[in-house]
C-alpha cells in the first residue's frame, strides 16, 4: 500500500492550489483520511481530516480557506486551498487509515509535498 501527494508547488499569497493524494496496492477499505504539515522548526500538525461517511475536520488556522474531499471510488483525497498565507509554507503529507483486510489496519503516510507561498 502507498499514498502518492501531487500537486504542491509555489505560489504567491492569496493564492491557490490544489493537493492530490491517491492510495494504491492492496487495499480492503479506507477509513479517515487527512493531511499534515510540518513547516521548517515546528512539529507536524494536522491540517484537515476527512472521514469514509464525509464528515470533516479542520485545523482552525485553516477554517474558511482550504476544503478536504475525497473519492471513495477513486481511493483519492484532496485539499483545494485559496487564500494562502506564508505561513501555510510546509511540507504536507496525506495520511489514511487503510484496512488491508478485514481484521487489520495501518496508518499511512505519504512522502510528502512541498507547498511554499511567496510574498
Amino acid at each position: 500500500v502507498q499514498l502518492v501527494e501531487s500537486g504542491g508547488g509555489l505560489v504567491r499569497a492569496r493564492g491557490s492550489l490544489k493537493l492530490s493524494c491517491a492510495a494504491s496496492g492492496s487495499i480492503f477499505r479506507i477509513n479517515d483520511m487527512g493531511w499534515y504539515r510540518q513547516a521548517p522548526g515546528k512539529q507536524r500538525e494536522l491540517v484537515a481530516q476527512i472521514t469514509s461517511g464525509g464528515s470533516t475536520n479542520y485545523a482552525d488556522s485553516v477554517k474558511g480557506r482550504f476544503t478536504i474531499s475525497r473519492d471513495n471510488g477513486k481511493n483519492t483525497v484532496d485539499l483545494q486551498m485559496i487564500s494562502l498565507k506564508r505561513e501555510d509554507t510546509a511540507v504536507y503529507y496525506c495520511t489514511a487509515f487503510i484496512q488491508v483486510n478485514r481484521n487489520y489496519g495501518l496508518e499511512y503516510w505519504g512522502q510528502g509535498t512541498q507547498v511554499t507561498v511567496s510574498s
